[in-house]
């Protein structure tokens, strides 16, 4: 067994620098590969088939260590692949939930371990999981990954390509434009995640000038989620110390489970809300934007710089109806417990929190989007997604620069 797996390809999710240390040390056992947070990891395991073991720190930014490991094997498939979470709070309680859920977690470390202790625990792990294979239930050939309904892709299909016909002069007069007045490439492209957590090339009309990302952060003051995020702490009074949900509860239950960070109690909902300030809101919009354009702001207006996604559309990455793509630092900050659904729904152009909000200035709380977003997950239809194509017209051509 040992002979077979002499060296493991091993994969650690998370951003402890000791852990890090511990397993890159072992050069002659282990095949080392770091990503920091689930997203990434997803994303590197469908580039990288020869990983043969995982092991993620159990409270990650966005998708934890519990609903990554569901993902990796209930939705990936990869139920041959250990899955081992390290967590750094001894909690008897989350060592519980843990192996309620054995069927995707093989195994919970508490810190400090031993290497040698642990690849050990692997080497077993790597042969069971291989004998198991072909008597799981759910084995790698039903992955279970979102396919889009048959009818949705053909229209899809029909729709982006007809619409890039007609709109073809249109694309020539607007790649013209942005050429002349100022320099960069016409098309943007930047990293989305979609449906499954799906990474790919996301394509604009640039409307900034060339180097805003850079400058994303000297405007963070005028980003209108975190303007009304504010709001919304101070009306809620969420500065305090306690989680207002828990407060809410009968003495003893709490909103979701309780990690000890600290020495002290605090629940994973509260927890995760407190990093959030720390690092500023989920989402960005910013009103009378100073990066855009001119021929960038008549592009907005009438939402021609979105056109290019067609080609998404086209390709496969995106429907015309759906959850919008989000930009990876934005994904990245969504906590899983309660927003990952909103990947398990098609990507699209345009969707429910689009035409429901989009014309009212951009004054949306990122709890109100979010609900948005799992509402459509929740009932999106082919039907329901010719009613919204239909309202999303009005909603094109907006008042304000948002």
């Amino acid at each position: 067994m040992h002979s077979q797996f002499s060296k493991i390809n091993l994969l650690y999710v998370g951003d402890n620098p000791k852990l890090i240390n511990q397993f890159s040390e072992e050069s002659d056992k282990v095949n080392f590969y770091h990503q920091e947070n689930g997203l990434q990891a997803i994303d590197f395991l469908k580039k990288h088939q020869e990983i043969n073991a995982i092991i993620s720190e159990a409270h990650l930014p966005g998708i934890n260590g519990k609903e990554l490991g569901l993902h990796i094997k209930k939705r990936l498939g990869y139920w041959s692949i250990p899955f081992i979470i390290i967590c750094f709070e001894k909690n008897p309680d989350y060592k519980k939930d843990i192996f309620s859920n054995k069927q995707y977690i093989d195994d919970l470390y508490f810190y400090p371990v031993s290497t040698e202790d642990l690849l050990s625990r692997i080497h077993f792990l790597i042969h069971f999981l291989k004998e198991m294979k072909n008597t799981h239930p759910n084995n790698d050939s039903e992955q279970r990954n979102y396919k889009i309904p048959i009818i949705k892709r053909l229209f899809d299909i029909v729709v982006s390509s007809v619409a890039i016909l007609i709109l073809s002069p249109l694309f020539i007069i607007v790649a013209i434009a942005i050429k002349i007045e100022s320099k960069g490439p016409v098309i943007y492209k930047s990293k989305r995640v979609g449906t499954g957590y799906k990474i790919f090339d996301f394509y604009k009309f640039r409307s900034m000038y060339s180097g805003a990302d850079l400058k994303l952060k000297e405007l963070k003051n005028l980003n209108q989620y975190e303007q009304k995020e504010n709001e919304i702490l101070e009306t809620t009074k969420e500065n305090e110390e306690e989680c207002p949900r828990c407060a809410k509860l009968p003495e003893g239950e709490h909103c979701s489970p309780i990690l000890y960070v600290d020495g002290k109690e605090i629940c994973e909902y509260w927890y995760h809300k407190k990093k959030k300030k720390e690092v500023g809101s989920t989402f960005v919009k910013i009103k009378d934007d100073p990066r855009v354009t001119k021929v960038g702001k008549i592009i907005r207006n009438t939402s021609i710089d979105e056109l290019p996604q067609l080609f998404n559309v086209l390709k496969g990455d995106m429907s015309i109806v759906g959850n919008r793509p989000l930009p990876l630092y934005e994904a990245e900050q969504l906590t899983s417990d309660d927003w990952s659904k909103r990947f398990l729904a098609p990507a699209g152009i345009t969707g429910l929190w689009q035409v429901e909000l989009r014309g009212k200035g951009g004054k949306m709380s990122e709890e109100e989007r979010k609900k948005l977003d799992n509402s459509y997950a929740d009932h999106y239809s082919f039907w329901k997604d010719i009613i919204l194509i239909l309202r999303t017209i009005p909603a094109l051509f907006q008042k304000e620069n948002v």
